[in-house]
């Protein structure tokens, strides 16, 4: 098979070699487009298997993120590795809507979430995520343990959030990616922690 892929590039490159020679004009359209259609099936690999865009259409993260932000989603982190604690996770809606979710991942499979008076405590013990920003609320919450294969997500504006304390947890074949960057608008661009 490879050497019959080999010999069908090496027929198109003699095709392309006697355009250039024989018809210029012909070469550089047939040369344009076989550029413009490579760039067009590697860009869309790269979304459906690499690295996709997604827009927060919620206020649910702020103020990490702010409704109308577009950020960068990497979808091959969860292929190679568990997500982890803290992480922001793209998903799809819990809803079954086609729409696609972004909130902060707050528990593993098999720990136990206790929200009290808006703390939040895993295993009993009181969850610090050095360096993130969140919306606090004063809601109680289970406690309740997390299914082997879910997970458990939060947004960041705890009080103006649907999450897992409504919906449920997250299943692990819903997860799309890790949220890496916010690129649009530019006033608000920022590597996501």
């Amino acid at each position: 098979m490879f050497k019959m892929f080999r010999e069908k590039i090496n027929q198109w490159n003699a095709y392309k070699q006697n355009l250039k020679e024989k018809k210029p004009i012909y070469f550089i359209v047939v040369e344009s487009i076989e550029t413009i259609v490579f760039a067009l099936v590697f860009a869309l690999l790269i979304r459906k298997y690499i690295l996709q865009t997604s827009l927060v259409f919620s206020g649910s993260m702020e103020p990490t993120m702010m409704v109308g932000d577009r950020l960068f989603v990497n979808k091959m982190a969860y292929h190679f590795r568990d997500p982890h604690r803290g992480e922001i996770i793209l998903f799809q809606s819990p809803y079954k809507d086609k729409k696609e979710f972004v909130k902060r991942l707050i528990a593993l499979p098999n720990e136990k979430v206790q929200i009290i008076n808006g703390t939040v405590y895993i295993n009993d013990k009181l969850l610090t995520l050095p360096g993130i920003n969140f919306r606090k609320d004063y809601d109680n919450f289970g406690p309740i343990m997390v299914p082997k294969d879910h997970y458990f997500a939060l947004g960041d504006n705890r009080s103006n959030s649907a999450d897992s304390r409504i919906w449920g947890f997250v299943p692990k074949e819903q997860l799309i990616g890790k949220a890496l960057y916010v690129f649009w608008p530019l006033n608000r661009m920022q590597v996501l922690h």
